[in-house]
């Protein structure tokens, strides 16, 4: 017997992946190795090895982070991530995909980050890791951005998607099966939590991103450009410089335009989203009826079989 809504219950959230402990080591697995790939600048000290090849480390990071990423994506899909999960992801990813390239590199205007923002808070962090990495990886190859930033960009995107599933809030009793103000108040907390998570997020993975570039910069005779021989102090202070001379308005745009689309496009895509999560039944397994078990009375009956299939 299910919890009455109005009674505040609280409601099981569907998702596209339930994440098993392989899933999760999996993921702390990656995850601790993009800290050390995304900060060995100030993680290694300047008489370290990895410090005498600062050339070197990011392609060997580049390299590594590409098996890891693909190891985590194979493991979660191992755990359920079935031929529904699977049209959900394609159909997500293309449409990230296509959004990327829509602001033209202008001034960080990036209406991808958005949708993916939604997407993770709808279909949880399992599913959202997925859908980050492969929308960057779909978009990189639409927009010829393929370098050894990709598996960076991968990685990152993965995190900034699975971030949106790990709010607080989203397995309560959706906003519009609340009764009167609730609901309302509901409805509107939701995409200004999601706005002000995508509008912090959209700078953490700007930064991120400049910890990934910034290394290349060694050779360069300049004042902001990553010195294998400073101190940590010194390495710290060339970065904030770099980011700021280098990203900060780009970084601030993506963080704007997040903001705002989430707030004005958010509850109708939210919507969106959780019904066809609930017409798609993820946990409900896929079933194939042979011509004899339907009945015998005409297409409104068949109607009526295949809508009880699915449910």
């Amino acid at each position: 017997m299910s919890a009455d809504p109005r009674a505040g219950g609280r409601a099981r959230r569907p998702r596209a992946v339930r994440l098993g402990p392989r899933s999760v080591a999996a993921l702390v697995l990656v995850g601790a190795v993009g800290v050390a790939a995304f900060g060995w600048p100030f993680l290694a000290p300047p008489e370290s090895q990895i410090s005498a090849h600062a050339q070197d480390a990011p392609w060997l990071f580049a390299g590594l982070l590409v098996l890891l990423v693909a190891v985590v994506s194979a493991t979660i899909s191992e755990s359920g991530l079935g031929p529904k999960a699977v049209a959900m992801l394609g159909v997500l990813a293309a449409t990230g995909a296509a959004l990327r390239p829509v602001g033209a590199g202008t001034a960080g205007i990036e209406p991808m980050f958005f949708l993916l923002v939604l997407s993770g808070r709808v279909l949880g962090p399992g599913f959202g890791f997925v859908l980050g990495s492969v929308t960057m990886f779909a978009s990189a190859l639409l927009t010829g951005g393929v370098g050894p930033w990709m598996p960076f960009q991968m990685l990152a995107m993965g995190w900034f998607t699975m971030g949106a599933g790990l709010l607080p809030g989203a397995a309560r009793v959706p906003a519009a099966r609340l009764p009167g103000a609730a609901g309302r108040l509901r409805e509107l907390g939701e995409p200004l939590l999601l706005a002000v998570y995508g509008f912090l997020a959209a700078f953490a993975y700007g930064t991120v991103m400049n910890l990934a570039g910034w290394p290349f910069m060694g050779g360069l005779a300049s004042g902001i450009a990553f010195d294998p021989h400073a101190a940590v102090p010194a390495n710290l202070a060339r970065f904030l410089a770099y980011c700021v001379t280098t990203s900060l308005g780009w970084d601030l745009g993506r963080a704007v335009v997040t903001a705002l689309l989430t707030l004005t496009l958010g509850p109708a895509v939210l919507r969106a989203l959780r019904r066809a999560t609930r017409r798609a039944a993820f946990e409900t397994p896929v079933t194939f009826e042979g011509p004899g078990s339907v009945p015998e009375g005409g297409a409104a009956d068949a109607r009526r079989h295949d809508e009880t299939v699915e449910r």
